[in-house]
């Protein structure tokens, strides 16, 4: 079968577009903006890549279009689709019909820690011989690709809450029909789609409704959003998990230095593990992962050693170099509550020394002023923070960062902060790059320029 890919670059669709390949179709896309990494990784792939959405690329007609949500009205390509009446349908409905039927499919949903849960979760599965498959909108060190179709029954899926394309306006994870679905957390964001947190809840609610009585809901016991979300209606049996003891899935760090973790199961049966990942909500993310690991069988010992292997995901506090005794790491996140809970975590690992955050508000809901008065909040954990400022920010973000004083500096030139950066760092600050985007190359150039300056 010929399945054509608009909008094939994003990670979701990229990811759909390997596992198409890997399902034995022929596969080829299109995308507005055809750029590496993602690009490279496609057409080492064999995928044919159109850049541009015109008509064109619908001759000779695919057996199949798939549709990412990037794709709107409009468009030539999807005015030709519609005219001449082609077979299209979604990036998830296509995921949830050619590759998720009949497996034992594991959702992680949730606000923040999907990434790295859902890395987590496949790795202790992979580890346990289970040769799962799996669709992260991230690369896991561990398997160096976002997806794989996977030998065996079990499939993890990271499951958000974006909605599924200009013709179905649900939320994608709605088509997964998970057996085993882990809930992080809730908080509004998405701030483009959703008008408040009650409608992120009406949707979580919908796949609250998929999930059958014989699966397995893991809810993080101290979230009170999701606990109004299964007081609307759950009809699978849930599991708990969280720091408190009075989760039925808890754990806790050995240590001060967050190095080792311990992991206890309801039956009160306990592993411990050293681990290179560190902070409260990296350990949350490995309860759940554990938790949701007993669902195909892996004790609580198989899955919390297989954590000690673990080796994180690109762009979550992913260390990406010290130079001269600075260290520089690169991170995804872009919500207040990520924020802090990242600059946190880099405290308690590394105490007594700077934490310096360099920033770029760049997701529609921060553009939006949806978070300015939590964002100073949030950034107040830093010693320092250099932020990349969009031009099209209001005096209302302004006005909301000024408690920050001189800890905040403002540019609108990425080459200009980084020149800033580099001249007043310190041996042994802590420097996270935070962005849901590449911050125009401001953290490698930022390394080049202390290489080229401090390195003797």
């Amino acid at each position: 079968m010929h399945i054509h890919i608009l909008g094939i670059c994003g990670t979701f669709m990229g990811g759909v577009a390997a596992l198409a390949t890997a399902a034995g179709h022929r596969v080829t896309g299109s995308d507005g903006n055809v750029y590496p990494p993602m690009s490279t990784q496609l057409k080492n792939l064999g995928i044919e890549i159109h850049e541009g959405f015109d008509a064109e690329q619908l001759d000779p007609v695919p057996d199949c279009i798939v549709v990412g949500n990037v794709m709107t009205r409009g468009k030539p390509v999807i005015e030709a689709m519609l005219d001449r009446r082609l077979r299209y349908m979604s990036g998830p409905a296509w995921l949830a019909e050619h590759v998720l039927r009949g497996r034992h499919v594991f959702a992680v949903a949730g606000t923040h820690g999907k990434t790295t849960t859902a890395s987590m979760l496949a790795f202790i599965l992979q580890d346990a011989g289970l040769a799962p498959g799996f669709l992260i909108g991230g690369v896991p060190a561990n398997f160096e690709v976002s997806a794989r179709f996977g030998e065996g029954e079990a499939f993890v899926v990271e499951a958000d809450e974006y909605d599924t394309a200009f013709f179905d306006k649900r939320a994608k994870f709605v088509h997964y029909q998970p057996a085993t679905l882990v809930l992080n957390n809730l908080e509004f964001d998405h701030a483009d789609i959703y008008k408040d947190l009650d409608a992120i809840l009406w949707q979580f609610h919908q796949l609250l409704r998929t999930v059958p009585r014989a699966g397995r809901v893991i809810v993080n016991a101290a979230d009170r959003n999701l606990e109004r979300l299964l007081g609307m209606g759950c009809w699978t049996p849930v599991e708990t998990f969280g720091l408190d003891d009075s989760a039925n899935w808890h754990g806790d760090f050995v240590d001060s230095a967050e190095r080792t973790l311990r992991i206890r199961n309801p039956e009160r049966e306990e592993q411990s593990a050293r681990w290179s990942q560190g902070g409260l909500h990296n350990l949350e993310n490995a309860i759940a992962a554990v938790a949701a690991a007993r669902s195909a069988g892996v004790s609580v010992e198989a899955a919390v050693d297989a954590l000690s292997r673990f080796e994180g995901v690109k762009r979550r506090m992913e260390r990406t170099a010290t130079v001269a005794d600075i260290a520089i790491f690169d991170d995804f996140a872009h919500h207040p509550t990520a924020i802090r809970r990242t600059i946190a975590a880099l405290r308690r690992r590394h105490p007594g020394q700077r934490i310096v955050v360099a920033i770029e508000p760049r997701s529609n809901t921060m553009k939006l002023g949806v978070h300015n008065d939590e964002l100073c909040a949030a950034l107040d954990g830093a010693d320092q923070v250099w932020m990349y400022r969009p031009r099209d920010m209001d005096v209302a973000f302004d006005a909301a960062l000024e408690p920050l004083a001189t800890k905040l500096r403002q540019f609108n030139d990425y080459d200009r902060l980084v020149s800033d950066m580099a001249a007043k760092l310190k041996s042994g600050d802590q420097v996270v790059f935070m962005s849901n985007g590449g911050f125009g190359a401001a953290r490698q150039t930022l390394t080049a320029v202390l290489q080229r300056t401090r390195s003797s």
